[in-house]
């Protein structure tokens, strides 16, 4: 599954995948591949990019449009 606002927040911020690949500690294409939908993202991933970012794991997963999270 592909993740629009997984690459669009990243793009909008001016981050370049292997700068988040280095966060994640992963390679920049195995980053890539977790944009694309080629290779599932863990929860643990989903977390750690809702923190980097300080968005809503369902944002990141498209389920919703509005990045604040909820409290």
């Amino acid at each position: 599954m592909k993740f629009k606002n997984l690459r669009g927040i990243r793009e909008d911020r001016d981050i370049k995948q292997k700068d988040i690949a280095k966060v994640l500690n992963v390679s920049q294409n195995t980053y890539s591949q977790y944009e694309t939908g080629i290779i599932p993202i863990t929860a643990e991933t989903l977390i750690k990019l809702a923190d980097y970012y300080n968005v809503s794991v369902d944002y990141l997963l498209d389920r919703t449009d509005n990045p604040n999270m909820q409290k």
